[in-house]
């Protein structure tokens, strides 16, 4: 299904955000050191807009994907004074990883602003509360259990599948992870002050599981803040390991038109529910799926010119800038080589409806 224009520019309006604000990560601390930047560039291709203050140009271009600072000496060598090249190599690496860490942090004050809006209900826990079963399977009526399926009342989940559960989200997501199929998990839980191992948890027990809720308190939300931001950020390394290690297939790999539709169609959605979580939980996932996604030792990223000034912070003088200027390439190429099949993907299914 395509969505609505409205939903689609909302879509665009968020990407635009997170990239501002990557770019302005860069853009910051390369002023803070001192650094000389030529030019401060949201979208890609034709120029639209620009304006020059100062040393740099601050431009707006016509497509509304990515972004970059271009900074003097970043890509070639100059002599002048206030070039990347000629900066320390902390304050380099600092400039490099700024982006990537602002991302992560917006994702981080994003949920915290989510849970304060919902500040009026209660705050999740890992302790399961009792069951929802249906007396029969012909009946609707719910009754509530204090024991199901090896799981009882006042249980706390501590790991599933051997993963810690950080947040309640995780009990979820970590039991969805069923690659071989078997629709079960192995957990631990406390029980009663004592560690409690169980081998083979149905994953549809979950349906009827109903955690406990605690009153919200600055406190909690607080904790909330960061608990959520760690199961989200792990959430999205592990889904990349998935992938990386042929647990999903291509079908399952979604690049920017087709998160853009799935944005908008959550819009469209939240519009109609009046209630903006979801969306906005879309975004702090976003924005922390791509700042993880970008410390990734991969060449063209920031992680791939993080791992060449590491390199340089160890061995006390950098590679040779001709052959790290080649691997950028090359990984440049092959990423959007990648892209292009993915998105070639993503409107053979907007189109085809699958």
């Amino acid at each position: 299904m395509i969505a609505s224009k409205w939903t689609i520019l909302v879509a665009i309006l968020f990407f635009g955000i997170i990239i501002m604000v990557h770019e302005a990560g860069h853009f910051f601390f390369a002023k803070l050191f001192k650094v000389k930047v030529n030019e401060f560039s949201m979208g890609m291709g034709p120029k639209l807009l620009s304006r020059k203050k100062g040393d740099t140009t601050y431009s707006w271009r016509l497509l509304p994907v990515g972004g970059y600072v271009s900074m003097e000496g970043e890509d070639e060598k100059s002599d002048d004074e206030r070039a990347f090249n000629n900066k320390p190599c902390w304050q380099r690496i600092i400039i490099v990883a700024a982006g990537a860490i602002i991302n992560i942090l917006l994702g981080l004050i994003i949920v915290g602003c989510i849970l304060t809006v919902n500040s009026d209900k209660l705050s999740a826990t890992n302790y399961i509360n009792y069951f929802n079963v249906p007396v029969s399977s012909e009946s609707k009526e719910i009754e509530k259990l204090k024991e199901f399926e090896g799981l009882k009342t006042g249980d706390k989940f501590k790991k599933i599948d051997g993963k810690n559960v950080f947040y309640y989200e995780d009990i979820f997501y970590l039991a969805s992870r069923d690659f071989d199929g078997d629709g079960a998990f192995s957990a631990i839980v406390e029980r009663e002050g004592k560690e409690v191992v169980l081998d083979s948890v149905k994953t549809s027990v979950l349906q009827n599981t109903v955690i406990v809720g605690v009153e919200t308190t600055p406190l909690t939300i607080l904790k909330d803040t960061f608990k959520q931001s760690v199961s989200i950020c792990r959430m999205v390394y592990l889904s990349l390991f998935d992938m990386i290690t042929g647990k999903y297939s291509i079908k399952d790999v979604s690049g920017p038109i087709g998160v853009v539709d799935v944005v908008s169609q959550t819009a469209e959605a939240s519009k109609k529910a009046a209630d903006y979580t979801a969306l906005f939980r879309m975004m702090a996932l976003i924005t922390i799926n791509i700042g993880i996604f970008n410390l990734l030792p991969i060449p063209a990223l920031d992680g791939g010119r993080l791992l060449f000034l590491f390199i340089e912070l160890i061995l006390r003088k950098p590679v040779n800038p001709k052959y790290e200027a080649i691997i950028h390439g090359v990984g440049m190429a092959l990423l959007l080589t990648f892209m292009v099949f993915i998105c070639f993907k993503d409107i053979w299914v907007l189109v085809t409806g699958g």
